[in-house]
């Protein structure tokens, strides 16, 4: 029994997985691949050179793989390559990369993306990420694992999202959020460490505090970005008669202070 529905479009040269479930009224491009158990809902056009996983989760009016909303566009092979079990729910619109950049839009795995969220052309999301429904992020930013994206959010094109960092809802974002931060706001800016997800997602309360600590640096001890990196790197590396830090510890500080040294558009501050 074919688990594409009758109404359906699927181009023939498009390859989908036998276990692929395509809904009613949808419509699949000639360039794009289908992995196993993925199901596409009602109404949703999958075009472009796009290619998506297993075990996804797309529903009803979605529309994936569009070309770039950039005027440089001029019809290059670019593409969109979607990982495993994702949710993308209604209306979502993705698109695919432009040649100005690596020529794709890549989305990884476990990522929980809500209703009429946009992900532009060139953007990097990593794994476990949530997107509230109108998130909103512009061509070229990256979105670390685990970060989370409040409902109305704005992310200014070649923005870099930490890992574990939030961004509250209705916040508009033109610089990076370091990892482990949240950030809320019209003009998005710091508001503490999300110590809570950290928790969740099981770090250490000595990282935890390690990670506050590096925060009170970079924020609230009056220190020039400079002055604030070097004070890091000190806790990174105590003097010899300092108290030894685990290798976690050690492994997340290095990671905030790499993101913010790396910082192209400069963090918020």
């Amino acid at each position: 029994m074919s688990l594409i529905h009758s109404s359906a479009i699927v181009d023939p040269s498009a390859s989908v997985d036998p276990t692929a479930q395509i809904g009613p009224y949808a419509i699949i491009g000639a360039k794009v691949k289908i992995g196993a158990r993925t199901q596409i809902g009602s109404h949703t056009v999958i075009e472009g050179k796009t290619t998506i996983g297993e075990e996804n989760k797309i529903s009803h009016f979605a529309a994936i793989g569009g070309v770039p909303q950039d005027m440089k566009y001029q019809g290059e092979d670019t593409e969109l390559i979607i990982g495993d079990r994702n949710t993308i729910r209604e209306f979502t619109t993705i698109h695919t990369g432009t040649s100005q950049d690596l020529g794709k839009t890549v989305i990884g795995n476990d990522n929980w993306i809500m209703a009429y969220v946009h992900i532009a052309h060139d953007c990097q999301v990593g794994n476990h990420t949530i997107f509230s429904s109108n998130a909103q992020i512009a061509g070229h930013v990256i979105v670390e694992d685990w970060a989370i994206l409040g409902g109305m959010s704005g992310v200014h094109q070649f923005v870099r999202i930490g890992q574990h960092s939030m961004l509250g809802g209705a916040s508009a974002l033109v610089q990076d959020i370091p990892p482990f931060v949240i950030a809320a706001g019209d003009k998005a800016a710091p508001h503490g460490l999300n110590a809570e997800g950290l928790k969740r997602r099981g770090f250490s309360p000595e990282t935890i505090t390690a990670l506050r600590h590096a925060y009170k640096v970079l924020y609230k001890d009056g220190l020039t970005f400079e002055d604030a990196k070097v004070a890091i790197q000190d806790m990174i590396t105590p003097n010899p008669h300092g108290e030894p830090i685990s290798p976690e510890t050690t492994e997340k500080l290095q990671e905030f202070l790499n993101f913010i040294t790396a910082s192209k558009r400069g963090i918020i501050r």
